[in-house]
């Protein structure tokens, strides 16, 4: 979430160590990079410690991660530690307590999250942020903006795209953490029901957990509010009470704000 000018400042999780190394100067000819710590070794000696594995395998996998991750452009920079609720809002600081917690005591995590709230208030930057975390520690996870998703299911049905339904979801099922964006916001059809339920509950059977988004909330605002029941079905609504802790995030659109400049 950009910066508020009554926002808190949160640095509860610190940045990795830096260790990128200095600039190349340009050549007419590649020339390979190597390691200043194991110089292509593989395993790092520590001075009166031995040796061990090599810091530059860590960043290696974790940017191998970060790419099968799909992460959005726009949210690559989301973090835990540049997430600043604003002041005096108890939703969104409790939102990154959750959130914090949860990559902190992964694995021995058993439910997953339901951030539940309107627009531009955080809700996605938090969970890109979890990802973030998790892969930081080495852990397979995966973005998806559910109607995306969708989309890309539906094509597998053009045999023309030489794609088939399960090389679309196998990743879905199988990432050890997943986050599906925008829950609700397709119009719900029998197909898109069926398509929810299959997926979810794949991923509850296989204990995997997954972190949701959502801009529809439990109960109606207004009487012409649809709630989240009303757009994926009783059935779905009821299992994620039992995958997923739901937390309501509230607060002002903060996209509003780039009118006022």
């Amino acid at each position: 979430m950009p910066s508020h000018s009554n926002a808190q400042r949160l640095a509860i999780v610190p940045d990795a160590e830096d260790f990128a190394h200095e600039p190349q100067a340009h050549s007419t000819s590649k020339v390979p990079v190597v390691c200043a710590f194991c110089y292509g070794a593989g395993m790092e000696v520590i001075p009166g410690k031995g040796a061990r594995g090599c810091r530059c395998r860590d960043q290696n996998v974790q940017a191998r991660l970060l790419e099968s991750a799909h992460i959005p452009r726009r949210y690559s920079e989301c973090s835990l530690s540049n997430y600043h609720p604003v002041s005096n809002n108890g939703t969104q600081l409790r939102a990154f307590n959750y959130a914090y917690r949860f990559v902190r005591e992964y694995p021995s995590v058993d439910r997953g999250l339901l951030l539940m709230g309107p627009c531009g208030v955080g809700k996605t930057h938090l969970a890109v942020a979890t990802l973030h975390g998790l892969i930081e520690k080495g852990i397979p996870c995966l973005f998806y903006e559910f109607g995306a998703l969708l989309k890309e299911i539906q094509e597998s049905y053009n045999l023309a795209l030489q794609i088939s339904e399960l090389k679309v979801l196998a990743p879905v099922y199988e990432t050890e953490v997943l986050v599906l964006d925008e829950l609700g916001a397709v119009k719900p059809t029998d197909w898109v029901r069926d398509t929810m339920m299959q997926i979810i509950n794949t991923r509850y059977n296989s204990r995997k957990l997954t972190i949701f988004t959502t801009n529809y909330m439990d109960e109606h605002r207004e009487q012409k509010d649809e709630v989240l029941e009303d757009r994926i079905g009783v059935r779905l609504r009821s299992r994620l009470y039992e995958m997923c802790k739901t937390t309501i995030v509230e607060g002002e659109d903060y996209r509003h704000r780039f009118d006022e400049e």
